[in-house]
């Protein structure tokens, strides 16, 4: 169990301003937008940046990885998907390293791996906090164990002149399905009539049940019956990637079905379709206020199109890399699983729009109160389908953007990710009563708060969590809390001047 030393809850603590102080900090604040970015835990990218919490605070204990066995690994191996070393990589001392520094080199510009990033698997390797079974729960083995000096990146240049909060963490364990809909419910989704093949399998002890004959970690990568891509607990919670009832979906339409649809019975590659969920959203409780949100996302009206065929059409946008595609990831898009915003809804129309009215209502100083941005495919710096580099630059074009901004003097930016990735961090998450729950939080994420009125040349370290977004919106704009927002995690009150 991790126990928070005097100084590390003192930290946490800080997190929440009063009332009247979290207006004096915040009541000026008249547009928030939160950028959402992909796969990538803090050490990994924000590592080495001076005055923060990372990787060389980190102990041995917290760093060196064990096997299946609870002993040291001898070494670090990075598995292909053949279950074989990846002749690419070197083997490697069991501690952190560097990917763009020899003896691999592989700069930010280059595409890697991506580790398993699910949620039974995050629980695992976080084991109770020690953060040392990353690479024996991985499927590409030592590789969660690599991070980059990201002083080359454009969003460095961003925390150093504003704010880097080093104690954030990912509201959900495992992927970005899941973190997406704590994003904006802090809840997880119920799938009651999921089949028995959606269904994750666990042992005794409520771990991934592993395969007979299943590797020790020097030897090869875990082996389980419920993989990253089998979604539902046996409960009826929906973790791991699901798709979305509606178009754009990663189920094409019925085949005598509506075009707007996925279709019901879903596909071998993806299961069943989510159900439509009416559990209450940030949406639903800021317009039960009349405060203006939108939820915008680079590729969606191609994506629209692209789903909106007859499945026998072979798909360009969704999920598609080729011929420049931008790779939309229809499990990204939260609201899409909702009835509230359902084809043919004025709420969909409203509220659920494409990257570019994002860069126009920029551009005119026509944000709306809240808004949401999610890149598209190529532009988040998913490890696998894209490179961080491509995303760096994207991100760093639209702060710019929104700095030329008319509502810029008004406004607050919230940069972060939905989760790790399955990459390692060596800071373990809060818990207990108020900090965390079944369902989170999972591991320590980067975020960067950015704005004229935030503390500039700053590292917050309070507790931060996806809900903290949710939290902090809620309190600005008075609205009815939701239930699954954490009590003791931060408000950023504390990023403000």
């Amino acid at each position: 169990m991790y126990r928070l030393t005097a100084l590390a809850l003192a930290a946490l603590l800080a997190g929440c301003a009063s009332a009247p102080d979290f207006q004096r900090r915040a009541g000026h604040i008249k547009n928030v937008v939160v950028i959402y970015a992909e796969n990538h835990s803090f050490d990994n990218m924000y590592g080495m940046f001076p005055g923060a919490n990372g990787i060389a605070n980190a102990t041995p204990a917290q760093y060196t990885q064990l096997g299946h066995d609870g002993k040291p690994l001898p070494e670090l191996v990075v598995w292909g998907g053949d279950g074989k070393p990846n002749a690419a990589y070197p083997r490697m001392p069991n501690k952190p390293f560097r990917i763009d520094a020899p003896p691999l080199n592989k700069p930010p510009t280059q595409i890697v791996p991506s580790p398993v990033h699910a949620f039974f698997h995050n629980q695992e390797q976080i084991n109770g906090g020690a953060n040392n079974m990353f690479a024996a729960m991985s499927t590409v083995g030592g590789w969660t164990m690599g991070y980059y000096d990201g002083s080359q990146f454009r969003l460095w240049k961003w925390a150093q002149e504003y704010t880097l909060a080093d104690n954030f963490f990912m509201g959900a364990f495992g992927g970005s399905y899941l973190n997406h809909q704590y994003l904006i419910c802090a809840c997880a989704p119920r799938h009651d009539t999921a089949p028995a093949s959606m269904r994750i399998r666990l042992d005794a002890n409520g771990k991934l049940e592993k395969r007979p004959g299943s590797p020790a970690a020097s030897e090869g990568a875990v082996q389980v019956f419920s993989g990253g891509g089998v979604q539902v607990t046996p409960d009826g919670w929906s973790v791991n990637t699901t798709q979305p009832p509606w178009q754009p979906s990663g189920v094409p339409p019925a085949a005598n079905g509506p075009l707007n649809a996925a279709d019901p019975a879903g596909n071998a590659a993806q299961g069943v379709p989510l159900p439509p969920q009416t559990t209450p959203t940030i949406g639903d409780r800021l317009s039960a206020r009349g405060i203006s949100w939108a939820w915008y996302a680079g590729a969606y009206k191609q994506a629209l199109a692209d789903g909106e065929q007859p499945a026998s059409v072979k798909r360009k946008i969704i999920y598609e890399r080729a011929d420049n595609s931008p790779a939309f990831q229809p499990h990204h898009q939260p609201f899409n699983y909702y009835a509230r915003f359902a084809p043919g809804t004025a709420d969909r129309a409203k509220h659920l729009l494409d990257g570019s009215d994002f860069e126009r209502d920029i551009a005119a100083g026509t944000l709306p109160a809240v808004s949401f941005y999610k890149p598209a495919g190529r532009d988040t710096q998913h490890p696998s389908y894209t490179d961080i580099m491509t995303g760096d630059m994207h991100i760093d074009g639209l702060l710019q953007k929104l700095r030329a901004s008319p509502q810029w003097k008004d406004m607050l930016v919230i940069v972060t990710y939905d989760e790790n990735g399955g990459y390692w961090d060596h800071v373990p998450p809060p818990t207990g009563p108020g900090w965390g729950d079944k369902f989170g939080p999972g591991t320590r994420i980067p975020t960067l708060l950015i704005g004229p009125t935030v503390r500039k040349h700053h590292v917050d370290s309070t507790a931060y969590d996806t809900t903290s977004i949710l939290k902090f919106v809620t309190k600005r704009f008075g609205l009815e809390p939701l239930p699954g927002v954490r009590e003791k995690m931060g408000d950023f009150s504390s990023a403000l001047e």
